[in-house]
């Protein structure tokens, strides 16, 4: 994949990870309520029985989520186009790496904003040394397992170092 591609969703390269892992409480964006790790009843296959009226059947909440790219990276990256529909033994590392991926690709797009930030240059070369690091790393479901207790922390770390330079919408996003 490269660099510009990351973080844009194609549905057509995952198998349906939001449609599994995301938990939901009926309201103004769902009609009904859905457990995590329980594949929503609007699900077929690895596509969406509703996709074209999601707004009409009040799930806004559907339409307005984007998973960055998180879904199809951890389908063809991590596991190489195979899916818990077809291999239900992997649907537990899939939601976690699904959730791994999720936190990175956050990173990524936090990291992105912070280009426009006046920061230092020693802090810009560590905020271009890290997305540089999340951007070009093939991820492992135990790289991924483990990102939060370790790479991520340094990162946020590194944002809250930076505090200063941000204004608080900027915090609005993580």
């Amino acid at each position: 994949m490269t660099q510009t591609d990351l973080l844009k969703t194609d549905c057509s390269k995952c198998a349906a990870l939001c449609c599994l892992v995301l938990a939901f409480d009926k309201g103004e964006d769902f009609a009904f309520n859905k457990n995590p790790c329980e594949p929503c009843r609007n699900l077929s296959g690895h596509s969406c029985s509703i996709h074209d009226t999601l707004l009409e059947e009040g799930f806004r909440g559907c339409v307005a989520y984007d998973c960055l790219g998180a879904g199809n990276r951890v389908i063809q990256e991590v596991f190489g186009g195979r899916s818990w529909r077809q291999e239900p033994m992997l649907m537990r590392v899939m939601m976690e790496a699904f959730s791994g991926m999720r936190e990175v690709h956050k990173r990524i797009d936090l990291l992105r904003a912070a280009e426009t930030l006046p920061l230092s240059e020693r802090d810009e070369q560590a905020r271009h040394g890290y997305l540089e690091r999340l951007e070009r790393h093939r991820w492992s479901g135990s790289e991924l397992n483990e990102f939060e207790f370790g790479l991520a922390l340094e990162i946020d770390v590194f944002f809250h170092g930076i505090k200063d330079y941000l204004p608080m919408s900027f915090f609005d996003q993580t």
